[in-house]
């Protein structure tokens, strides 16, 4: 599974989720069937840029906010740890991620109250 397909995947899959669509609301809006929609957020399909800009249009974004991600993940150094903790994040739940956010939050206050 190629690392572009998975970034594009999983920000198509934000963007959706920060607009409470489900995989099938968008794939309706975009004009797709719903499993195709499931396929490009779990990077099992490669994806033409036709189709990117139609489901764009359907979140609402530029094409060329499909592609934040990468731009975030070329500028850490490629032996960053807060690269492995992005790519950790970004393949758990949202209920796991706002757990550890969580977790982050008090250890911080923690750490600072000392």
């Amino acid at each position: 599974m190629s690392d572009i397909l998975k970034l594009v995947g999983t920000r198509i899959k934000d963007l959706r989720k920060l607009r409470g669509l489900s995989q099938e609301a968008l794939a309706e809006k975009a004009g797709f069937n719903i499993s195709y929609i499931g396929f490009i957020e779990r990077a099992e399909r490669n994806i033409s840029m036709k189709n990117l800009e139609k489901i764009a249009s359907a979140l609402d974004v530029g094409v060329y906010e499909l592609f934040t991600y990468l731009k975030e993940q070329e500028e850490l150094p490629e032996e960053s740890t807060l690269k492995e903790v992005i790519s950790l994040l970004r393949e758990r739940d949202s209920k796991d991620i706002e757990m550890a956010r969580n977790v982050l939050i008090e250890i911080f206050r923690r750490i600072d109250d000392k």
